[in-house]
């Protein structure tokens, strides 16, 4: 059931920005790509005007949903305080600020803070701001940061003694990644190739005054990823003893450590690549250890001997296997997602294959690195999203957790590993007429075209259940990312209008731990879009959504999601909404020009292989668009988007205006493109402008779900009152 548009949707040649923009010769409207075309801005404009005048009456409930975001949340912020070694940090946000400032105090000193870095000021010069990275020096008493100006993942290095110093510009169009070595005057950067891929690591010396006095000295390169697949990032180990540079692809890793007390030394390759072999590093004194999945696709851990590494020649030559011991072995139902080390142990992250839950487990070592304890960490009821929180010291036993479910705002705990204790620390504060406990949270499990269980979430107020309703159905399913629960302040304004909404953790993602992504991968890319509709079905099979209700979200690759299921089963919905979606798959990685395509051969197959090509244009939206059966779509884009380009929404707005402009039987359903000229993949950088963005992309939701009809008779009835006083 298609819905209808709250006003008449003109068509005609004079307004419609696809018949008047429409260049003969060029029906995929690839003339869209030449951004230095003026014409390409001016079709943009003409969108966002026709958007815009679409939009017209829903104007007052979009204002609605805005103003009771706000009311619903605590909008001035005070973040955690971390204690570091000299001093204690957190961040506050004043209630009318679009961004946080950062404060300190001494260590054990409250009544001396000082603010040492103010983004509200620093944006206001700037119609962009992006926080890429921040660092302290070790000694805490200058900062580094690095800031996207314009939305296109770019970064400028500044430098600043604090508190008060003045910010020194240091070097622009660098990555963001930040890391200080431990001699106080080292920083670490990476820097892009043209394709706006991390291609290097470079060491910044500083001649840094006690008295603020800066002076730096050429960069040096460090080492350079030649492989255009390959990707460069840059870390620490907690210990504070190693610098680690990381190079890699979607399949393969590859780590290099320097001493992080002398970043001048060469750096030595932990263990050599080997293609489809993924591994991570970190480090308590004596030993490495090592998540890895060589003969272990769920992946294992093993320790090897410090002294194996760093005793060796510097070569590619790995640790022999003899040097190796497992401390966990491989597992068929759980996936070891991540290790943080510490002084006394480990903390693993792994993800439960069946229940698709994550959790923490702990390992604790004797001085003789004999395993004393191994257990898994406390945690709320599940569904829920948990992990470690802000605790950077090495040897510290109170570690800090963070929690977040579909019914519960973000919950910050302390643990004390020596006697159990768990103390709630902060919680998001939530105001108005719903709370946790009015909300109410359902795991169902849907069968897709094979027969596999996909997990679908469900969360609506408790006192609307038993009965289907209107539905928001969520989906992503791509790069191996989980969809763990997560909660939205602003979701709550849908759900107070009786909306429900649903999660597809579909094939693709990584909710059921790495199976589960390579079984939604490459020439399985399918599974995803089949997992997506199983969803959708289950809902209405199950009783909790209605069927001619319901409206499909993707962003990003997301949007393919969508985009895809859409080709496969477009009246599934009656409405979508693709945020800067991934649509164009093919063109775009036949161009290994543009920003990411190389990296990504491995997810989506590289079209110079026939196979890969045949499989991506198999399902490439764009390239099986039913224009023709489609249901309203709303599309958003961004102009400085290095992800997806803004001309991926843009022609699949073009193509679905025109489909609608041929056949008088869709001239009222509404195809929408709004493309945010100041902003890049994340959307708007402000808090504020983005809560107005999310507001009026849930005011075309709740048209699309037949629940806008009392705003819109509320709007007309306020200006026939003002027309008549008038």
């Amino acid at each position: 059931m298609k819905a209808q548009p709250p006003n008449a949707y003109d068509n005609s040649a004079t307004s419609l920005p696809a018949r008047q923009f429409l260049r003969q010769g060029d029906p995929d409207w690839h003339w869209l790509e030449s951004r230095d075309d003026d014409q390409v801005i001016a079709f943009l404009d003409a969108a966002n005007q026709a958007s815009d005048s679409w939009f017209a009456p829903l104007e007052g409930l979009a204002e609605r949903l805005y103003d009771g975001h706000l009311a619903r949340r605590e909008l001035s912020v005070t973040g955690l305080a971390t204690r570091l070694d000299h001093f204690t940090v957190w961040s506050e946000t004043a209630a009318d600020a679009e961004y946080p400032l950062w404060w300190r105090h001494p260590n054990d000193k409250p009544d001396q803070r000082e603010c040492f870095l103010d983004l509200e000021a620093r944006a206001a010069q700037q119609s962009f701001l992006e926080l890429g990275d921040m660092a302290l020096s070790p000694d805490e008493q200058w900062l580094a940061w690095t800031e996207d100006p314009q939305g296109d993942e770019t970064y400028t290095l500044h430098l600043k003694f604090l508190p008060d110093g003045d910010p020194i510009t240091l070097l622009e169009q660098i990555g963001a990644e930040l890391c200080w070595a431990e001699d106080g005057s080292t920083l670490l950067f990476t820097r892009y190739d043209a394709t706006q891929r991390p291609d290097s690591v470079w060491r910044l010396p500083l001649a840094l005054g006690a008295d603020g006095e800066c002076h730096s000295h050429a960069p040096e390169m460090i080492l350079r990823e030649e492989d255009p697949e390959f990707w460069i990032g840059l870390g620490k180990t907690r210990s504070r003893r190693w610098l680690m540079i990381d190079s890699a692809s979607k399949d393969t890793s590859e780590t290099w450590l320097i001493p992080a007390d002398a970043p001048a030394t060469p750096p030595q390759c932990f263990q050599p690549r080997q293609r489809g072999v993924e591994y991570a590093v970190d480090h308590r004194p004596g030993s490495f250890y090592v998540l890895h999945n060589q003969d272990a696709v769920h992946f294992q851990l093993d320790a090897v001997a410090e002294h194996t590494i760093t005793r060796r020649p510097r070569s590619r030559e790995p640790a022999s296997a003899a040097q190796r011991h497992s401390v966990i072995a491989h597992r068929e139902h759980v996936t070891l997602e991540g290790i943080d080390a510490y002084h006394w142990g480990l903390i693993i992250t792994e993800r439960d294959h069946n229940t698709a839950q994550v959790q923490l487990r702990c390992l604790e070592f004797t001085t003789d690195d004999a395993l004393q304890r191994d257990e898994i960490l406390p945690a709320s009821a599940p569904p829920v999203s948990v992990g470690l929180g802000d605790t950077p010291h090495f040897d510290a036993r109170i570690l800090r957790l963070r929690e977040e479910s579909f019914t519960t705002p973000a919950s910050w705990w302390s643990l004390d590993l020596d006697t159990g204790q768990r103390e709630l620390l902060k919680r998001q504060p939530l105001h108005g007429d719903i709370g946790p406990d009015d909300l109410i949270c359902e795991r169902l499990w849907a069968e897709s075209h094979d027969g596999e269980r996909i997990p679908v979430s469900v969360v609506r107020l408790a006192r609307l259940a038993g009965q289907p309703l209107p539905t928001l159905l969520y989906g992503y399913g791509a790069y191996g990312e989980a969809l763990d629960p997560w909660f939205s302040t602003s979701r709550l304004e849908l759900m107070a209008r009786g909306v429900a909404f649903a999660v597809a953790h579909v094939r693709g993602g990584g909710d059921r731990g790495e199976p589960w992504y390579l079984a939604g991968k490459l020439e399985h890319k399918s599974n995803s879009f089949h997992d997506f509709l199983a969803a959708r079905n289950t809902l209405v099979d199950q009783g909790l959504a209605e069927p001619e209700h319901i409206v499909a979200y993707g962003a990003s690759a997301g949007g393919l999601l969508v985009g895809a299921s859409l080709n496969m089963q477009p009246d599934a919905f009656c409405a979508a909404v693709l945020d800067v979606p991934f649509v164009d798959v093919l063109r775009t990685m036949e161009n290994p020009d543009l920003p990411l395509t190389t990296a990504e051969y491995t997810e989506w197959g590289n079209p110079d292989n026939p196979r890969d090509a045949r499989y991506i244009r198999g399902y490439s939206p764009i390239d099986n668009l039913v224009a023709s059966d489609w249901p309203a779509v709303f599309l958003q884009g961004s102009w400085h988007d290095t992800r997806v380009p803004y001309w991926e929404p843009a022609k699949l707005y073009a193509r679905l205006a025109l489909a609608n402009a041929a056949d008088t039987a869709l001239s009222n359903r509404p195809v929408l493109l709004r493309t945010d000229m100041e902003a890049g993949h994340g959307g708007a950088s402000g808090r504020f402008k983005a809560w107005r963005d999310g507001a009026r992309q849930d005011a075309f939701i709740l048209w699309a779900l037949g629940l806008a009809n009392d705003d819109l008779a509320e709007d007309d009835g306020e200006a026939s009152t003002t027309s008549t006083s008038n």
